[in-house]
């Protein structure tokens, strides 16, 4: 079934052409992801599909009583708690349930039997109704997606307080909870940590509804969606595979039609030959060959007639980034040790020991608000830590690219920030710029109407032209689009100095860094391989830390060893107990009820063997 068609739509922003004739169809439970460079209009289309924004040409038709989930719509909630702003997903359940509170109010107070009968009947019908919608899961829904998107702490906050990021991450929950018939996501992954992304990838795979994605994340792609809508020069075509399987057809797609043009070429060009020939051929006869010349003509008429193919764009225009390293630092580049950081009361970590060394490519990972960008900001000496040591090789020239780039510049011009840091003269400074896909008029705009894409261009431009031999990157690929992170993925393989990245782009990491600093619980870990081999790693010496979930089957209560001495009894009073502990912290973090269930059969069990432990050291002693 179609729940959504688009025919034939024009868009247009101030005079700029975005797109023409745009025309497809969603089928119902598709899982769409839309690619495109920056700027080729996805964002706008996804506005359209959401009703958000009206076509300046043809229509979009949606399927009657469709409901439609957009990401970006955020409302302002002033005077709520992040808690209840999730509620709103449950507007008929809550008020579901506040009749309830209110009927039971009723009767519990002194009333005639037979009203108390149409009391009870309403309630029986209410509470029908309660149970069949999901009324007793709301909290346990809401807790599964707090939890998944790393919210929990934010549910008592007011909605009003949060930062822009903690602002998307609830509106992402708001979106999932309401379970919209047609789910519309831009960039989702953006302010999200990699357990986050792991959990959304997930969640979405089992999401009975369509979606349709923005993302410049590949692996989620590959993950979540089964077809491709890729946007390019204002024209849109349908691939019937995951991102990696669109990959290689569009590659396949554009070597054939390559050929196809080439060979219709071939055919147009003997077709014009034969067609001069023959009026060579008519005029030389005497008298002239009126035969001949109908045959050209002929054979012009078909020609003119024979629908054109147009060449094929092989090579669009990328960034021409070309990192290089003039002079080389020492050995040891990065050298922490025993370092602390708080602030206030709480502690970020303790005694974190780093060695990143010449020509390294080590990147640091972990969850929000655990502390990388901390650690790098101490690397930068912008902060000092509380215990320990920071060092910075000798001969180490910085480079650093922010996530946060150019946000606290104001009415600037591009061209001007560019050469406020790369000594040239206006000419050289744009002709560096168009490598950078900054053409024309383009380079006058003003820094703070640029989108984060552009920002993270500009800011690469800068820093390709200037003296480095370390590059510190802070989510290098947080706002760029696939071609452009696969572009930076290229010029920083062939970068001959150091490279230190924060990044939640499991595909950036696995492709580029061979050493992870896994920031976890206030410890580093370190693993000598990509993000895949630190992730298996750290499931192995963090087992408690980060459970596996798996469905936990009943076991037969363990039997203590009558046979044991005092010593042993003791050991093994203090290993349950540990375990006990830690099975309960488990159990506070876990929002899967039949995983809780499983957990609780466990703890009874411990519990039951602590008992009859107890009861043997009593005989003991």
């Amino acid at each position: 079934m179609i729940v959504c068609s688009v025919n034939h739509i024009a868009k247009s922003f101030g005079g700029n052409l975005i797109f023409k004739d745009l025309s497809f169809e969603i089928h119902e439970g598709s899982r769409i992801g839309l690619v495109g460079r920056n700027g080729s209009g996805k964002t706008t289309l996804l506005r359209l599909i959401a009703n958000q924004d009206t076509v300046d040409e043809g229509a979009i038709h949606w399927k009657k009583g469709l409901r439609i989930g957009y990401l970006a719509q955020i409302p302002d909630y002033q005077n709520l708690i992040v808690k209840d702003v999730l509620k709103t997903a449950f507007e008929q359940l809550v008020s579901t349930e506040s009749k309830l509170r209110k009927l039971e109010v009723e009767m519990g107070q002194e009333i005639a039997p037979s009203d108390l009968q149409k009391l009870m009947e309403q309630y029986g019908k209410l509470q029908d109704d309660f149970i069949l919608n999901g009324g007793y899961e709301m909290d346990a829904q809401m807790d599964r997606v707090a939890s998944g998107l790393k919210i929990t702490g934010l549910l008592e906050k007011p909605f009003s307080l949060l930062s822009g990021g903690e602002k998307t991450k609830v509106g992402l929950a708001l979106s999932l909870l309401k379970k919209p018939d047609l789910l519309l996501l831009d960039e989702p992954t953006n302010h999200l940590d990699l357990m986050a992304i792991e959990w959304l990838a997930s969640f979405l795979e089992e999401y009975n509804g369509t979606i349709i994605l923005i993302s410049h994340d590949r692996y989620f792609l590959d993950e979540v969606v089964t077809k491709v809508l890729d946007m390019e020069d204002g024209e849109i075509d349908l691939y019937h595979s995951n991102f990696s399987g669109y990959v290689k057809e569009k590659e396949e797609r554009l070597l054939r039609e390559f050929q196809e043009y080439q060979e219709q070429q071939r055919k147009i060009k003997k077709m014009k030959e034969a067609i001069k020939r023959l009026r060579d051929w008519a005029n030389r006869s005497n008298p002239p060959s009126a035969a001949l010349h109908k045959r050209a003509t002929n054979m012009q008429r078909a020609l003119d007639r024979m629908e054109k193919l147009e060449r094929p764009k092989i090579e669009v225009k990328k960034m021409g980034i070309d990192f290089e390293a003039n002079d080389r630092s020492g050995k040891d580049v990065i050298v922490l040790k025993g370092v602390s950081k708080s602030f206030g009361s709480r502690s970020l970590f303790e005694k974190v020991n780093m060695l990143v060394q010449y020509k390294d490519r080590a990147a640091i990972v972990g969850e929000n608000g655990t502390g990388k960008s901390t650690l790098l900001k101490l690397i930068l000496q912008e902060y000092e830590p509380d215990n320990g040591m920071v060092k910075v090789g000798s001969n180490v020239k910085v480079g650093y690219l922010s996530q946060h780039v150019f946000q606290n510049i104001g009415d600037e011009k591009l061209i001007d920030v560019f050469r406020s840091e790369v000594s040239v003269n206006e000419g050289e400074a744009r002709h560096i710029l168009a490598k950078f896909l900054f053409y024309g008029p383009a380079v006058f705009r003003k820094v703070n109407q640029l989108s984060g894409g552009e920002r993270m261009r500009l800011r690469l431009a800068q820093l390709m032209y200037q003296d480095i031999n370390l590059l510190i990157l802070d989510e290098p690929t947080n706002h760029l689009d696939i071609d452009s992170c696969e572009v930076l993925e290229e010029a920083l393989e062939d970068f001959n100095g150091t490279i230190l990245a924060v990044s939640h782009d499991r595909y950036f990491l696995n492709k580029l860094f061979t050493k992870i600093y896994w920031l976890e619980n206030g410890t580093v870990h370190f693993f000598d391989g990509n993000y895949d081999w630190a992730r298996e790693k750290l499931k192995i010496i963090a087992p408690v830390e980060k459970p596996v979930q798996v469905k936990v089957s009943p076991e037969k209560p363990k039997k203590t060893n009558k046979n044991m001495n005092l010593d042993d009894i003791e050991r093994k009073l203090e290993e349950l107990e540990e375990q006990i502990h830690l099975l309960k912290k488990v159990m506070e973090n876990e929002t899967d009820v039949e995983i809780i269930q499983g957990h609780f059969i466990k703890l009874e069990e411990m519990e039951l063997e602590r008992e009859q432990l107890y009861k043997l050291l009593d005989e003991v002693v």
